[in-house]
């Protein structure tokens, strides 16, 4: 199985980064996360504009995933401006997007007290409207400046056991998914 990354924070070695390295040591044997790597370079959302190669990239490398795992922070209280302008340009064609009925998780974290709470919560409600599968469950990963360990595995054992369960939860509903689909 393959499950795509994607890190709302540009930022190298960012907390959500090491959040997504985290999880992809939950996954079951052969199961693996990518990371997308390319973020940065998709220009605003603009519906006049020709679909420019980075967003093809990205639509595409979700299109070949079985499940989407999202990490973010919050900057505002809300989704990374970048992050939510990618999911835009994957939503369309709507509704016959490439996130369209694909299962999709989402965990957070940030250097405050709230981990990144609002920003999953606003990224839920946009992952529903675009039409994928979400799963209903958040991580939030409050002071991130001190939750990871050396090896870059969450210190805490209570944060490690929530993002193995949400990426279980990601990982059965993939198996939901295709046996509805063999309905």
């Amino acid at each position: 199985m393959l499950v795509l990354g994607l890190c709302g924070s540009l930022r190298r070695d960012s907390f959500n980064g090491r959040l997504l390295r985290a999880a992809a040591s939950s996954l079951p044997p052969g199961d693996h996360v990518e990371i997308f790597p390319g973020l940065a370079p998709i220009p605003p959302y603009d519906e006049d504009a020709s679909t420019p190669a980075p967003v093809e990239q990205l639509r595409a490398a979700i299109a070949e995933a079985d499940a989407v795992l999202i990490a973010t922070p919050e900057y505002n209280a809300s989704i990374p401006g970048q992050l939510k302008n990618a999911l835009d340009w994957a939503s369309r064609p709507f509704p016959d997007n490439a996130l369209r009925d694909k299962p999709v998780a989402v965990v957070g974290a940030s250097t405050g007290l709230f981990g990144a709470v609002w920003a999953q919560a606003e990224l839920r409600k946009v992952l529903t409207t675009i039409g994928a599968r979400v799963v209903d469950e958040e991580l939030p990963v409050c002071m991130a400046h001190e939750a990871f360990t050396e090896d870059g595995s969450l210190a805490d054992t209570g944060l490690r056991d929530r993002l193995a369960d949400i990426v279980g939860q990601l990982v059965r509903s993939v198996s939901e998914t295709s046996a509805a689909a063999d309905a």
